[in-house]
């Protein structure tokens, strides 16, 4: 069963709320998030991205920057911009996205969960990401963006999320720069409370969707501080982490699409001819609509045409991970021919979030690569297989959208 509780939340004042929002910090680079911050002085970025305060540091993973956020997080809390409540809450919270609406709890999740795989991943992590992370929370003293969860839908939490929308305004609806509009509304009572806590206590596992540096970090930043308080009880702040626990059929999966920059000394003819024998039947794309329609189908950019690859079912494996098309395609194509044999650490690929669509894959074609593959998205059922399994993911497979907002709650370590 999964231990999920209520917070004394840190959140924006209802009267500032649409200038704190921000978007997640690893969305963009440095110059980007300095441009974001100009006039704007409770940007949330000013606490998730400090550096944007610090032009005399150039190195964003400096001590210094990590000291930065904690001071920033001070100030807005007490100046007023950001207030905690009095008692632990949970808080609703809805996106809506071209036309599309996903609703979400807000609560603390266990970091014995995440130990024990009741909280499941399906991604490996990067060392020197983490660390980031790690620096942060230890900076602001906080987790200042949630972990993105779901799980299979339960009736008992969407009962009572329906049943308290139904009764109760939003205390924010804000509509975000990016066109997404969100609303939260915060759970101030601890009868309900109780309940959803309880509801929570019915579903056997949940699943990391987007978050798995932030989950690792807080997980090893709570286990530290396990050490340094070796009385610990296990109901202090840092043996949880703020999350975000969406339930998986509101979701939507966008394909995370990826563009090379050579074709490994093939000439466009002898590589067409290689994919063709290695399984991949090709011909040229007709109609303007460029995107798969069914698994085991790619959308390929060469030479300024679009080719429909249809997938041999001979080279697909019958299991949940080398069975996806992202594996598929590392396997058969972009590793024996194209020689890209790690994706985690090869300069020769890139990935494109599939929001983006076709137009940028072919804008960084003509640009500077040489070759894009559109892909079918990876399915929710592809990822619970895959998790399920103790597997993981092939490193970017999954692009969710829209993701959790910056700057709207967070989470006191102690």
């Amino acid at each position: 069963m999964a231990k999920v509780r209520p917070f004394k939340a840190v959140r924006p004042a209802e009267h500032i709320a649409e200038k704190v929002i921000a978007p997640p910090y690893d969305v963009m680079n440095r110059e980007e998030a300095e441009e974001m911050v100009k006039e704007k002085p409770h940007s949330f970025l000013h606490i998730s991205r400090s550096e944007v305060d610090m032009p005399e540091q150039p190195d964003p993973y400096d001590e210094s920057v990590y000291r930065k956020a904690g001071e920033n997080l001070k100030k807005f809390i007490d100046e007023g911009t950001m207030i905690r409540e009095e008692n632990p809450v949970f808080m609703i919270y809805g996106q809506t996205m071209d036309g599309r609406t996903q609703t979400g709890i807000v609560g603390c999740a266990s970091i014995d969960d995440y130990e024990n795989d009741v909280i499941k991943k399906h991604e490996l992590t990067r060392v020197e990401k983490e660390l980031d992370r790690i620096n942060h929370f230890k900076g602001a003293n906080a987790h200042t963006e949630p972990v993105f969860l779901t799980y299979r839908k339960s009736g008992k939490v969407e009962l009572l999320k329906k049943g308290w929308m139904d009764k109760h305004e939003p205390q924010y609806e804000i509509e975000s720069e990016d066109g997404v509009k969100h609303k939260v509304w915060v759970v101030d009572d601890a009868e309900v409370n109780r309940a959803f806590q309880d509801a929570f206590k019915d579903i056997p596992e949940l699943y990391i969707a987007d978050g798995h540096h932030r989950s690792a970090s807080a997980y090893k930043v709570g286990a530290n501080m396990r050490k340094e308080h070796p009385g610990y009880t296990g109901d202090e702040e840092f043996n949880f982490f703020m999350a975000v626990i969406y339930p998986a059929d509101e979701l939507y999966v966008y394909e995370y699409n990826r563009v090379v920059k050579d074709l490994n000394g093939n000439t466009p003819e002898e590589f067409l001819e290689k994919i063709n024998k290695a399984g991949f039947k090709s011909k040229e794309w007709t109609g303007s609509d460029v995107h798969p329609e069914r698994k085991g189908e790619f959308a390929m950019y060469l030479k300024g045409k679009w080719y429909r690859l249809e997938v041999s079912p001979d080279i697909v494996p019958d299991d949940a991970r080398e069975g996806l098309d992202v594996s598929v395609l590392q396997n058969s194509l972009l590793d024996p021919i194209l020689g890209i044999k790690d994706p985690r650490t090869d300069g020769r690929i890139d990935f494109v979030g599939g929001i983006r669509g076709s137009k940028e894959l072919e804008k960084r074609v003509d640009d500077d690569m040489e070759v894009a593959f559109l892909l079918y998205p990876v399915t929710m059922e592809d990822l619970f297989a895959v998790s399920d399994r103790g597997q993981t993911m092939p490193p970017k497979s999954t692009w969710f959208e829209p993701k959790p907002a910056s700057g709207l709650f967070l989470h006191e370590l102690s």
